[in-house]
């Protein structure tokens, strides 16, 4: 059978996550849905990676099987136009066929997410379910300081959900910057993978470093202390943004 990797952006707001579940529509689901309505197959869509609810992405990546082959454009607008039609906030970005080989989750290479913090005093409007809105200063330098700490190879159980079903804690970090334009701060990490709620982790505590409330060697101390209880609070979903997925074989 014919695969295509897709990318897709979609507004996580309204769905209960990326994986299908019994309690409400998931970003899955509506792809899944889409895709029996054009082709009349019942397919399993794989993706990259699992996005909580109301967690957006701009760039995850996905596989499927089709019975048949498609132009990758074709595939995209047609695809596109029964999502408009359920009236998903989903869209197909590209699809290309690809060898059969590949899969979205474990081909892949790097993945790129995004947190943004709105740090200012009035409340969020156009803004709002798009960044974590923090009406105190925050100092991005210390923030960015503290976050150097957590570059590389660690025990990350700090900074990982008690829900977690990953069989490690250990993951390598190869990037955690943090920038700000105007009220807008930006926390880019990248890594192989993650653990579930790892970025939100950071987020919080990067926060709490922001505020004065801890030092760069307090959140070390936090990282070392593989201990749930040192984490800051998790960072709410609406921040957070699957960026991109890295591939063998993608343009640099």
């Amino acid at each position: 059978m014919p695969r295509y990797r897709m990318t897709v952006e979609y507004d996580g707001t309204p769905y209960v996550g990326w994986q299908r579940q019994e309690n409400g529509m998931s970003v899955q689901e509506a792809l899944e849905t889409a895709v029996l309505s054009l082709t009349g197959e019942t397919v399993s869509i794989r993706g990259a990676g699992r996005t909580d609810s109301g967690v957006h992405a701009l760039g995850q990546v996905v596989h499927v099987d089709l019975g048949r082959s498609w132009e990758g454009y074709k595939l995209r607008n047609a695809l596109n136009a029964h999502l408009a039609l359920a009236g998903q906030a989903v869209a197909v970005l590209d699809a290309v066929r690809v060898d059969e080989t590949f899969d979205a989750r474990f081909s892949a290479l790097r993945r790129h997410y995004l947190y943004r913090i709105i740090s200012r005093p009035a409340r969020l409007a156009i803004e709002a379910n798009r960044a974590w809105w923090v009406p105190k200063p925050l100092d991005h330098e210390r923030m960015h300081e503290a976050a150097q700490q957590l570059v590389g190879h660690h025990d990350f159980t700090t900074f990982r959900s008690a829900h977690c079903q990953a069989t490690s804690p250990m993951r390598t970090l190869d990037r955690l910057d943090v920038t700000r334009d105007g009220d807008v701060i930006e926390i880019r990490a990248t890594a192989q993978s993650f653990l579930h709620n790892q970025i939100r982790s950071f987020a919080g505590t990067l926060k709490l470093a922001g505020e004065g409330k801890m030092t760069p060697a307090d959140v070390r101390a936090a990282l070392e202390a593989r201990d749930r209880a040192a984490c800051g609070p998790v960072a709410p979903p609406e921040g957070l943004y699957f960026l991109r997925v890295d591939y063998p074989g993608d343009p640099v």
